[in-house]
């Protein structure tokens, strides 16, 4: 439908009443892992991951332009996902604060494509960047997996604001 149907009658949408209505979407909860130019892992807390294509196996992750690492995946060949079982919600809180070095004193090891994967976690992708698409405030990151281990468990749930589980 066109925005002229609703001419006159359209208000915006703020970003408060966005987030309730996206937050009702329950979703998974991940770390987006990279590494910088020197090597050092870079990363944050992402529930916005979706696959996209099973030939070839295609995901993606939104970022938004705020994020202090964005560069840093900009840059990459490749990117991790990292995602999270239920016991790991202090990682998720971690990697969701801003300013601070998130992987300090945190155990990692490099993947098959050198990328930070973190112990523990359900599932280890690893994605070769296939594209990367500006939208609004996000860019939205499309990796072709390359790479995966998977593990039992399970998963660390977010709806509404708040942790959940199954």
């Amino acid at each position: 439908m066109s925005s002229e149907r609703y001419a006159g009658q359209r208000a915006p949408v703020g970003s408060e009443e966005f987030r309730r209505a996206c937050g009702r979407f329950a979703t998974g909860v991940s770390v987006a892992s990279v590494l910088d130019a020197k090597g050092a892992p870079h990363g944050l807390t992402v529930s916005s991951l979706t696959s996209v294509s099973l030939d070839p196996p295609l995901i993606l992750i939104c970022l938004g332009h705020a994020v202090s690492a964005i560069h840093h995946f900009r840059a990459a060949t490749h990117f991790g996902i990292n995602i999270l079982a239920e016991d790991q919600r202090a990682l998720s809180e971690r990697f969701a604060r801003k300013g601070q070095d998130r992987f300090d004193g945190v155990a990692w090891q490099p993947g098959v494509t050198g990328v930070p994967l973190l112990p523990g976690v359900l599932a280890a992708i690893e994605c070769a960047v296939h594209r990367i698409v500006p939208m609004g405030d996000h860019d939205i990151l499309v990796g072709e997996m390359v790479h995966a281990q998977v593990n039992d468990g399970q998963p660390l749930l977010y709806f509404a604001g708040s942790y959940r589980e199954l």
